[in-house]
């Protein structure tokens, strides 16, 4: 007799993609591991000839581009796995439940009747024909949970959310006054702290998905889906650079735009960073000791949630580096979904850091939770425009996003230059 499953079509597809991942990961591991072998051979052809057989450092760069190429596909991979289906999990309230489906026939058809009632209900939901209407909670919360993972750097920066253009956050320049007294002992009067201000403006994000009649006219299609994954990696990207190299105006301020000096000469409100000692190069000898300075530049309660942050090709150049006792300081993931080490750090893979040359800085090492602020203003909006286009309707979707460094303290740099 033969035997019938009760599986449902959601559990097929759930198995399917874990047996692809697990075979792109099976795949990975066996590309680094002939990797380090064709690497070994590289490094003892320099041991004896001063330098290696051309078609061995050909073999060499083609196995670590795709190690790289393979952990793509394993990160397109989780992260389509992690996506839940959209407003399929737990209960919403009555009043989200009517905003989800007056904001959905207004997508489809454009009838924003539904949601104006709504306006005037709560004055909070829409803004009028000009500025769009708000997406629903739920959207909203996964459009956040989507760039959290594939945006590099606000998936370990702090992120904070406000309902106001502007968030000020006061600091203390000499630190907290504090001091040791006993249980009944006169406090003593201590100085006045002195007290500066760091400002994150919010700065106006923008993406424009466009949809056919058939697709809005289709009731099986989850509008608020299709909407975060048409703006995910649009508003990823765009965050992405801003994050890193933005000059703070109408955009987030990047960590690589502030002023960059030697950590023997740190001062508050500019970025320390560590010499190679060699112009667009690491030293020709022990080329892993100015890692070692770089990351114990970075104080003990900064060091214990670090991460280096640099793009694929430095990446690809740190992979062939061993230590004095002959082990790769690059390490891959543990598992899918885990990011790769370098010297028991994990590496974010951000492709907007510059890539290697004379004078740049394409490594950052720290702890970008304490070190850089996200932040959001709460509203994702959508106005719909089925004229500019036709016979296409346009979603101009918008969300507003700032950020900036809130500890420079945290944050180290290692830069390709003589000093």
């Amino acid at each position: 007799m033969t035997a019938t499953t009760n599986a449902s079509p959601l559990e097929v597809k759930s198995a399917a993609a874990g047996a692809d991942l697990a075979g792109a990961f099976e795949e990975f591991m066996n590309s680094f591991e002939h990797f380090k072998e064709s690497n070994d051979q590289r490094l003892k052809e320099i041991e004896k000839r001063s330098a290696p057989d051309p078609l061995t450092t050909d073999k060499v760069e083609r196995i670590s581009a795709a190690v790289d190429e393979q952990k793509r596909v394993i990160d397109r991979l989780v992260l389509k796995k992690a996506r839940p289906l959209l407003g399929r999990e737990g209960s919403i309230s009555v009043s989200q439940l009517e905003h989800k489906q007056a904001f959905e026939s207004y997508v489809r058809s454009g009838d924003d009747r539904l949601l104006r009632a709504l306006e005037e209900k709560a004055m909070s939901y829409g803004s009028g024909q000009d500025g769009g209407y708000l997406v629903p909670e739920e959207t909203e919360a996964e459009i956040a949970k989507r760039l959290a993972n594939i945006s590099p750097i606000r998936s370990i920066a702090s992120i904070r959310q406000v309902s106001t253009a502007v968030l000020k956050k006061p600091f203390a320049v000499n630190g907290p006054a504090t001091g040791w007294v006993g249980e009944s002992t006169p406090r003593p009067e201590t100085a006045s702290s002195q007290l500066d201000e760091l400002s994150f403006p919010t700065a106006e994000l923008y993406a424009m998905p466009a949809a056919t009649a058939a697709l809005l006219e289709d009731s099986v299609v989850d509008l608020d889906a299709w909407i975060a994954g048409e703006i995910e990696t649009a508003f990823a990207e765009q965050e992405g650079l801003a994050f890193i190299t933005g000059d703070g105006v109408n955009k987030p301020h990047g960590f690589l735009a502030y002023p960059q000096v030697a950590d023997s000469a740190w001062s508050w409100g500019s970025i320390g960073y560590v010499a190679t000692g060699a112009d667009g190069a690491l030293p020709a000898e022990n080329p892993a000791d100015v890692l070692v300075d770089t990351v114990y530049t970075l104080k003990a309660g900064y060091r214990q949630n670090a991460n280096w942050v640099m793009n694929r090709k430095t990446q690809a150049a740190l992979r062939k580096i061993k230590d004095a006792d002959g082990n790769y300081l690059w390490q891959p993931p543990a598992a899918p979904g885990s990011r790769a080490m370098l010297m028991g750090f994990p590496v974010v893979e951000a492709e907007d850091m510059p890539d290697i040359v004379a004078g740049s800085t394409p490594i950052a090492f720290g702890d970008f939770g304490r070190g850089y602020l996200v932040v959001d203003r709460t509203g994702v909006r959508v106005l719909r425009d089925p004229y500019s286009a036709k016979p296409y309707v346009l979603f101009y979707t918008t969300k507003r996003v700032g950020g900036g460094v809130q500890n420079f303290e945290a944050i180290k740099l290692l830069k390709f230059a003589a000093n």
